[in-house]
C-alpha cells in the first residue's frame, strides 16, 4: 500500500507536466489560429482613387463571348469539353477537390491529356488538400505524372498556427488561350454532374470564350496572370510531385482505373470530344469583362472585392438583385449596404432560408442579426426551393452581370482569396435574371424578424424543434469568432 502510494505521489507532477503542456498547446493553437484574424482591415485611399468605374462599360463588342453554365449536369460537361480541347496547358484552381464520380471523370480526362503532352496545374487549398486528398491513390495518379504539378495554397503547419485561417476559395479553369470558366462550384459530386440526387447543391459559373487568341484585350489574360501570381507564392507548396509515386502498386492501379474511364467516356459521350464544337455559337457578345479580386496574402484582407461590388452596383439607374448563399456582416458592411440602397431604392437580395442552406453556422448568425439586414432597407428575400443555392450572382441594371466565389460575409470579405466577374452583356444579363426571378419565385420576402409573405404555391420548409434551439444557441455561442465564418 505504501508503495503504491509513493508511486501515485511521484507520478503526479509527470502527469500535472504533461496536462499542462497539452493544455498550452491547445492554447497555442486556438489563439495562434484566430488571434491575427479578428481584425478587420480598412479599404485604403488607393483602393478608392485607384478604382475606375468607367473600365466595366465600353459599350462596343470585344474580343470575349460568354455564357452561364447554370446546371450541374452541365457543369460536367463543359469540363469534359474543355479539358478535352487542350492542346497545349490546363489550369484548375479550387478551393475543395474530393473524391468522387465525377471527380474520376475529370482526373481521367486531365490524365489523358497529360499523356498527350498538356501541361496541367492543379491548385488546391491547403487545408482542403489536406483533409480530401493527402494519402489518397487516386490524387497520387495525377500528381505523379511528369506534365501534371498539384499545388497547395497555405497547406496547414501547426507550428505556425497564425496563418491556418488564410484560405484560397478561388474556383476556375482555365484551358490553352481559348476559354476560361469561373464561378462558385467546387470540384466534387455535391456541385459537378448528376451521378447523385440525394446530396447536391445548386450553383453557377460563367464561361468565357477568347474569339482572338493572343489578343491581350482578352479577360483570359487578366486571369492568367492572377493565378500565375498565387501559383508563385512561397506558400503553394507541392503535392507529391514525387514521380516514383508512380510505381507503387495502388497508384498503377488507380492510374489504370482512369486510363479505362477515359475510354469509356469516349465512348458513352463521344459529342463532348468533337473538336468542332463551336463556342462562338453557344455564348452571347461581350463588351468590357472585368476581373475583381481580393489580395491574395493568408493574412488578414482588405476587403478589396466588397468594396469595388458595392462601388459598382451603386452606379446602377435602376436596380441591383444580390443573390448570396448566406449572409454575415459587419458595422461597415451594413454601413455600405445603406448607402447601397439609398443610392439604389430597387436593391434586393436572395439568400437561402435557413431551412434550406447548408452552412449551419452561417444561419445561426444570420438568425440572430437578421433585424440588422432588415434596417439597410433592401429587400430581402429567403430562398425555399427545397435544396440549397450556392451561387454567388449580381444583376446591375439590365447589361452588367457579376458572377464568382464570394459570399456576402466576413470570411469571404476579409479572409479568403475570392474572384468576381463583371460580364458587360445585355444577352447574358437577360438569361441570369431569368435564373434569378425563378429564385425570387420561390422565396419568401421577409417584412420583420417573424413575419413573411410567402407565395401561394410554396409551402415553407421546417426545421425540427432541435435544430431551431440549435441554431439560437450557436447563435450566441459563435458572436465573439463571428469574423471566422
Amino acid at each position: 500500500m505504501k508503495t503504491r502510494i509513493r508511486k501515485r505521489i511521484l507520478d503526479h507532477p509527470v502527469r500535472f507536466t504533461l496536462k499542462s503542456l497539452l493544455l498550452f498547446a491547445l492554447l497555442y493553437l486556438m489563439v495562434g489560429a484566430m488571434a491575427p484574424f479578428f481584425s478587420c482591415p480598412e479599404v485604403r485611399e488607393t483602393t478608392v482613387s485607384g478604382f475606375d468605374l468607367s473600365k466595366f462599360r465600353q459599350g462596343t463588342s470585344g474580343c470575349d463571348r460568354a455564357g452561364i453554365v447554370e446546371t450541374n449536369e452541365s457543369a460536367w460537361e463543359e469540363r469534359m469539353r474543355l479539358f478535352g480541347r487542350a492542346k497545349e496547358r490546363i489550369v484548375l484552381a479550387t478551393f475543395d477537390m474530393r473524391p468522387g464520380e465525377s471527380t474520376k471523370d475529370i482526373l481521367a480526362v486531365l490524365l489523358n491529356r497529360a499523356d498527350a503532352g498538356v501541361q496541367v496545374q492543379i491548385l488546391v487549398d491547403g487545408i482542403s488538400g489536406l483533409v480530401r486528398m493527402e494519402g489518397k491513390e487516386l490524387f497520387y495518379a495525377l500528381s505523379s505524372h511528369p506534365n501534371v504539378e498539384i499545388r497547395l495554397y497555405n497547406k496547414p503547419n501547426l507550428f505556425t498556427p497564425w496563418k491556418l485561417q488564410g484560405r484560397m476559395h478561388d474556383k476556375y479553369i482555365i484551358v490553352d488561350e481559348e476559354a476560361y470558366l469561373l464561378g462558385g462550384r467546387n470540384t466534387f459530386d455535391y456541385f459537378i454532374g448528376a451521378c447523385t440526387d440525394k446530396n447536391i447543391s445548386l450553383d453557377r459559373e460563367v464561361l468565357v470564350y477568347n474569339t482572338q487568341p493572343g489578343n491581350r484585350d482578352s479577360s483570359l489574360y487578366e486571369l492568367e496572370a492572377y493565378f500565375e501570381s498565387v501559383w508563385n507564392q512561397k506558400d503553394c507548396r507541392p503535392f507529391h510531385k514525387d514521380e516514383s509515386l508512380a510505381e507503387k502498386e495502388k497508384v498503377k492501379e488507380q492510374r489504370a482505373m482512369l486510363e479505362e474511364r477515359f475510354q469509356s467516356l469516349l465512348v458513352s459521350h463521344p459529342q463532348l470530344f468533337d473538336e468542332s464544337w463551336d463556342y462562338g455559337a453557344h455564348t452571347y457578345e461581350a463588351g468590357a469583362i472585368r476581373l475583381l479580386a481580393n489580395p491574395t496574402t493568408i493574412y488578414s484582407k482588405e476587403p478589396v472585392v466588397f468594396y469595388q461590388l458595392t462601388r459598382l452596383m451603386e452606379e446602377a439607374r435602376e436596380r441591383v438583385v444580390i443573390q448570396s448563399p448566406y449572409v454575415v456582416c459587419n458595422d461597415y458592411m451594413y454601413s455600405r449596404l445603406r448607402e447601397l440602397k439609398e443610392q439604389v431604392p430597387d436593391t434586393r437580395l436572395i439568400l437561402n432560408a435557413v431551412e434550406n442552406g447548408d452552412n449551419f453556422v452561417a444561419s445561426s448568425d444570420y438568425l440572430r442579426h437578421k433585424e440588422e439586414i432588415l434596417d439597410t432597407g433592401i429587400s430581402l428575400y429567403e430562398y425555399d426551393g427545397g435544396i440549397s443555392n450556392h451561387g454567388k450572382s449580381i444583376l446591375i441594371d439590365e447589361d452588367l452581370s457579376v458572377i464568382g466565389s464570394y459570399n456576402l460575409d466576413l470570411r469571404s470579405s476579409y479572409l479568403d482569396t475570392e474572384l468576381m466577374l463583371v460580364i458587360e452583356s445585355k444577352e447574358l444579363n437577360r438569361e441570369l435574371e431569368g435564373y434569378v426571378k425563378a429564385m425570387e419565385a420561390d422565396s419568401r420576402k421577409v417584412l420583420d424578424g417573424k413575419n413573411y409573405e410567402i407565395p401561394a404555391h410554396l409551402t415553407p420548409g421546417k426545421a425540427p424543434l432541435w435544430k431551431r434551439a440549435a441554431w439560437k444557441i450557436f447563435g450566441f455561442v459563435i458572436q465573439p469568432f463571428r469574423g471566422l465564418i
